[in-house]
């Protein structure tokens, strides 16, 4: 018997055989997705499930990531206008009944109530530490150098800054599972870049909520993706996330230089998600039917068929072609 699509994308995930290798691709739909504010302004979440409708029905993708434009901002004022890590560790926790979980999670629901026994559904959810970067006012190089900034100047005190705010992430991340009835949750974040950054630092600022994240979202479902973001040639180290409790993995293979294959190797134990360039200057935007299907063939034959889902490295540009994604599905199809 055929296998549904939500059904391909979930054996994929639990490593199993599938009649066809499933793949997803996603894109922002809000001109400045970053600091876009839809709290403050609701019709940015209408054209945001306008715009995430409109793709579900004109193409019909395999799986679908919910993506966020105008909720990346944690809406708690003593975040908004910290400047020091001091500061930021006065934080308190959001109430329940707060617009971050109420409106998140009625966003959601529009999109599972329509497609959710079909199709599985991923919600976006960044880490601490990318949310108080993308609240910063800067560029992503400035904002980056501030976080690094905030450690230096007092680790611990960001550590309890991070754990409320990951705990009112965790508490979104069981909530978007549990109430709006998402597949799970795309959870996305990256190294700490900058001096004095390291991997001792990263464990014990970072990891710590990073952690609390997954399981609560584990504890609602087993069906959940770490992304580890590779977003404007943001450099990984992939290794720091081996031991972190999730079921597939997605990071910029060709940013990273880490192709499906040799990602295997450092995370043998996961499904994979990837393997496609996001830019412009990369096959998927600019290719050819005949060089997308070759690429998705040579992307296949080198990493296998098994736990495989055909992605690219993060969010496409908003004006590829969408017939670009059914050639992908179309060549594995064929594999």
């Amino acid at each position: 018997m055929a296998q549904s699509k939500k059904e391909l994308v979930l054996r994929a995930m639990d490593r199993r055989e599938v009649e066809r290798v499933p793949s997803g691709f996603w894109f922002h739909f809000l001109a400045d997705e970053i600091h876009a504010d839809a709290y403050a302004d609701p019709r940015l979440e209408q054209t945001l499930l306008d715009g995430e409708l409109r793709y579900i029905d004109g193409f019909q993708p395999d799986f679908v990531k919910i993506m966020t434009d105008g909720f990346f901002s944690y809406p708690n004022p003593v975040v908004q206008t910290a400047r020091t890590a001091k500061e930021l560790a006065k934080v308190q926790p959001l109430p329940d009944d707060h617009p971050f979980f109420t409106r998140q999670i009625a966003y959601a629901r529009e999109i599972t109530k329509r497609y959710g026994n079909e199709v599985a559904t991923f919600y976006n959810i960044f880490c601490a530490g990318t949310t108080v970067k993308f609240m910063q006012p800067g560029t992503l190089a400035e904002d980056e150098a501030f976080l690094a900034q905030l450690v230096r100047e007092d680790a611990a005190a960001v550590r309890a800054a991070f754990d409320v705010i990951s705990g009112d992430l965790a508490k979104l991340a069981r909530r978007i599972i549990a109430e709006a009835g998402v597949t799970g949750i795309y959870f996305s974040l990256q190294n700490l870049i900058g001096e004095g950054a390291s991997r001792a630092v990263y464990e014990e600022v970072f990891a710590p909520g990073e952690k609390e994240i997954l399981r609560a979202a584990n504890a609602e479902s087993s069906y959940n993706i770490l992304h580890i973001c590779g977003y404007a040639g943001h450099r990984n180290a992939l290794d720091w996330y081996r031991d972190y409790d999730v079921k597939t993995i997605n990071w910029a293979a060709v940013v990273e230089g880490v192709p499906l294959e040799e990602g295997r190797k450092i995370f043998p134990e996961h499904a994979l998600l990837g393997g496609f360039g996001n830019l412009a200057s990369d096959v998927l935007y600019r290719g050819t039917q005949a060089e997308i299907t070759a690429e998705t063939h040579r992307i296949l034959d080198a990493a296998g068929r098994t736990g495989i889902l055909l992605g690219a490295d993060c969010t496409v540009p908003r004006d590829i072609d969408w017939k670009h994604f059914d050639w992908v599905r179309n060549a594995a199809g064929s594999r």
